[in-house]
């Protein structure tokens, strides 16, 4: 057996709105649905364009401070134009926090940091 797919990422933060707003206004994701768990926790699932996947938000009630170590773990996304897409970034407010950078296979990569110190990664695929 094998599982079926893959259905969201989770990522603990200390504060989900500050999060949400980020994904919201950077990258452009929308909230499909928010509830408290059973424990308190509070949760936001984000869709994210073509794809099934969601980005699952938690905030723990009464837990420790998320820290983030850096290169711990990253999420990627791919754009058409990395440059107009940093372009608009900046414009909101945002900014790359690396690259842009080509890589070994032709692509473009960069990076912003999410709220955490989470790393979100930007590429732009060889056409």
């Amino acid at each position: 057996m094998i599982v079926k797919k893959l259905l969201h990422t989770r990522m603990r933060v200390n504060d989900i709105e500050r999060t949400v707003k980020f994904y919201e206004q950077a990258l452009g994701l929308t909230v499909s649905r928010r509830h408290t768990s059973p424990r308190g926790a509070q949760l936001v699932f984000l869709a994210t364009p073509n794809s099934e996947e969601e980005i699952e938000i938690c905030q723990l009630p009464n837990s420790p401070s998320v820290q983030v170590q850096s290169d711990l773990m990253h999420l990627a996304f791919e754009v058409d134009d990395l440059m107009a897409f940093a372009a608009q970034l900046e414009q909101k407010g945002f900014k790359l926090s690396d690259g842009p950078t080509k890589s070994g296979s032709g692509s473009v990569i960069a990076f912003i940091d999410a709220p955490e110190g989470y790393e979100v990664e930007l590429i732009q695929k060889v056409k």
